[in-house]
């Protein structure tokens, strides 16, 4: 299983990872990360989070060849704070986010993440959930996609897909992938479609949506930060301007001394400070690593300590 881990050495080491300490990798997906967390554990324990039960079939067998420090929960990252409290855990000294999907996910046509290959619109992470791509392209208002597609996949030309999309089921449903691809390039005309490549924002745009990615993001984001304990640290890799705005904001909150006391000659306990920014820039993947995997493009690394 072919799965390259984006950062990863820099995501690593910005964790700063004791031996004895206690870790979360929110996102364990086929256990790259989580792999180089555990090996730098030696009484140490890592608890990793993820909803795709394939994903967490293999990285158990994998992390286990390692060493038995670990455990798996299968659950969204949404819930870190109470899953880690039903555990008994109520501080850790470092957590890793990488919002990315991995590429067996985006490889396996069954789960209809890539508009490359004919496939069901499916784009659950989670398949036990219930909503599917298929269902917000067949029953959302052209108001409602023209929005998702608007805000999370920040295109132009959101109306026209939409009001084609809505166009179009009326006739009969909408089922795969590359019927959808048709219509948003029927929708844009084949010139704009050519050059701009629509079908990458719409199919982001859907996935989020199916996955409440950016509430679950915004969700737990505070709730990580709370977990961590002094001199604790998250590493967060995003991959669109959407997700590292989310980011780079809730850091910025709890690193920046609000204005309404600044100057204060002490600042009352709800205002203090919770974070410290390790990197004021985003890092960015190396050439070396572009030239390896040009799905690390996109890829952007903030990283904070809790004081």
């Amino acid at each position: 299983m072919k799965h390259y881990s984006v950062l990863l050495k820099e995501s690593i080491d910005g964790l700063n990872i004791k031996p004895e300490g206690i870790y979360i990798d929110a996102t364990l997906g086929y256990g790259g990360h989580s792999s180089e967390i555990l090996k730098r554990l030696t009484t140490g324990h890592l608890y990793a989070f993820d909803q795709d039960i394939e994903a967490i079939n293999y990285s158990e067998e994998r992390l286990s060849k390692i060493s038995n420090n670990f455990t798996i929960i299968h659950s969204n990252f949404v819930h870190i704070k109470e899953k880690m409290l039903e555990l008994g855990v109520e501080k850790v000294d470092g957590i890793l986010f990488d919002l990315g999907l991995s590429s067996p996910q985006i490889d396996d046509k069954d789960r209809g993440f890539t508009f490359m290959t004919d496939a069901p619109l499916d784009m659950r992470m989670d398949r036990s959930s219930t909503i599917t791509a298929k269902d917000i392209i067949n029953t959302y208002s052209i108001e409602k996609l023209s929005n998702i597609f608007f805000i999370y996949g920040e295109e132009k030309m959101s109306k026209f897909i939409a009001k084609k999309i809505v166009s179009e089921r009326l006739t009969k449903e909408i089922k795969t992938t590359k019927e959808l691809v048709k219509i948003i390039e029927s929708a844009v005309g084949a010139k704009y479609f050519n050059k701009y490549h629509p079908e990458r924002q719409i199919f982001q745009a859907i996935r989020i949506e199916v996955n409440s990615e950016l509430t679950v993001l915004n969700s737990a984001l505070p709730d990580a930060i709370d977990l961590l304990n002094k001199n604790g640290r998250i590493s967060v890799i995003t991959f669109h301007s959407l997700e590292d705005r989310i980011v780079k904001q809730i850091f910025k909150k709890e690193s920046d001394i609000d204005e309404l006391v600044k100057g204060l000659p002490e600042i009352p306990q709800e205002y203090q400070l919770k974070l410290k920014l390790v990197n004021k820039k985003p890092i960015l993947p190396s050439a070396e690593e572009l030239n390896e995997n040009s799905r690390s493009k996109s890829a952007k690394l903030r990283i904070v300590e809790r004081i």
